[in-house]
């Protein structure tokens, strides 16, 4: 039986957190009647004299002192006109009795901003769905982040500094979480919609880049996915654009700091990565003004390091692990040769490639070993192609050459001017790991491998 939405808003109130609202009916001779509420300092279903009085105090307990009107026909589950962030009482009167006048039900409630930093989704068959600055229409959307109920709610909790308060609430349920107080019981959990289903089990997309990850940057959500399995990551402190900053890792005894910048979506080597110190506020102003790039700067406490590396997994499940005795950050940028690295340094690479695998399926990660323990410095989601000579496979009617000694900002201006008949011929020792790798790889272009031995 279809419950309508100010009954069904009414049982969810008993249960967790609603935003605040009064609800009415058309009483069949022109008159409005008050059927439920729930309004800041008043108990549940107060009745207010009147309309007037209704939204009087729905507006004074309104954080954003605005107010939204939905109307919808008392046999339909769907909605019909939808009035936002009316600011007066004589404007959201009317709106009320226009749409009364037509035979509508009508909910006022607390005009909730989708843009504060939250998030909004849904829970359902032992899965979270999310994403930021949406409703929790979200999920019907590309993009949202899907994780199992507790890796999700654990995410949150690190991310906001509380634990989504989902109430008693069963079934599919409908939810966003905000950096300040919200609705009837003022928490920062909201529940908008409760539906009974069957019950069932469902599997989590764990995949990035994504709607959430891009909020906080690729970087530090796949350090966050790397800490929420068990793996050892670095404490780190990330220094958000859109939301407060928060805390994340495991000491590693390291006397120093690292600062990584945390792009929306993965661009190798393009932005900085510093040892010591850098005031992150400068850092993003003169690398991103606009704000449409960096999400994020992390500061993380250094590994005491003895070899560095990255480790991705390539064609018929061969592991590529190559790295370099102390820091590897010239590794990385195709300025320093791999070495060979110890058996236990390769065991241990491969046992942390293990466990993100058997979660994520293939993954790319950046490491640095003390000597005990290989921490996680970067973690994504995907594998790689690649095999011996070729980064990127494929043939191509003319192909171009590029000494690896140019860097990888003229690699990367290359890349940008290849045209679809061209492949690319990298001159030079190359790590199948490393950025000048992942830069080619995500540019898709056909890309062969010539040491310089082997250079005419």
């Amino acid at each position: 039986m279809h419950l309508r939405k100010d009954r069904s808003l009414d049982q969810l109130a008993q249960v967790g957190n609603v935003a605040q609202f009064v609800s009415f009916a058309p009483d069949g001779n022109g008159a409005l009647k008050q059927t439920y509420s729930r309004v800041a300092n008043h108990i549940a279903n107060h009745d207010f004299v009147n309309v007037i009085e209704a939204i009087e105090a729905l507006l004074a307990a309104a954080p954003d002192g605005t107010v939204n009107v939905r109307s919808y026909a008392p046999d339909s589950p769907r909605s019909r006109e939808f009035a936002y962030g009316i600011g007066t009482v004589p404007e959201a009167v009317a709106t009320v009795k226009r749409l009364a006048g037509e035979g509508l039900h009508v909910i006022v409630n607390e005009t909730v901003d989708i843009n504060d930093g939250g998030v909004s989704g849904v829970v359902q068959a032992g899965v979270m769905e999310f994403a930021p600055e949406d409703t929790p229409r979200c999920v019907e959307k590309p993009g949202v982040a899907s994780l199992p109920v507790k890796m999700g709610a654990d995410l949150l909790e690190l991310v906001f500094g509380f634990r989504p308060e989902l109430g008693d609430a069963t079934g599919r349920v409908e939810f966003s979480i905000h950096p300040k107080p919200r609705g009837w019981k003022s928490t920062r959990t909201l529940l908008w919609e409760q539906e009974d289903v069957p019950e069932a089990s469902a599997v989590a997309n764990l995949a990035w880049p994504n709607r959430f990850s891009r909020h906080i940057g690729d970087k530090t959500y796949g350090l966050l996915m790397a800490h929420l399995i068990g793996l050892p990551v670095p404490e780190t402190l990330a220094i958000c654009r859109k939301i407060a900053p928060f805390r994340f890792g495991q000491p590693t005894g390291g006397l120093e700091t690292w600062i990584r910048t945390s792009p929306r979506e993965q661009e190798p080597g393009l932005f900085t990565t510093h040892k010591g110190w850098l005031d992150p506020f400068e850092l993003m102003m003169r690398e991103d003004s606009t704000g449409e790039r960096l999400a994020t700067v992390l500061s993380q406490q250094s590994v005491p390091a003895r070899h560095s590396g990255a480790a991705v997994m390539g064609v018929d499940n061969v592991l590529f692990t190559e790295g370099v005795a102390g820091e590897g950050d010239t590794f990385m940028l195709g300025q320093r040769h791999g070495e060979l690295l110890p058996d236990q340094v390769l065991r241990d690479v491969a046992e942390r490639n293990a466990q993100a695998e058997a979660v994520f399926g293939p993954v790319r990660m950046e490491w640095v070993h003390d000597g005990t323990t290989a921490w996680i410095v970067q973690l994504h989601r995907g594998g790689t192609t690649s095999a011996a000579a070729n980064i990127v496979p494929g043939d191509r009617e003319h192909w171009i050459e590029f000494d690896i000694t140019s860097g990888l900002e003229a690699l990367r201006r290359l890349l940008n001017d290849v045209d679809d008949n061209t492949g690319l011929i990298i001159v030079g020792q190359v790590g199948m790991t490393s950025h000048v790798a992942d830069l080619v790889r995500k540019s898709g272009v056909p890309t062969r491998i010539r040491p310089v031995a082997d250079a005419d």
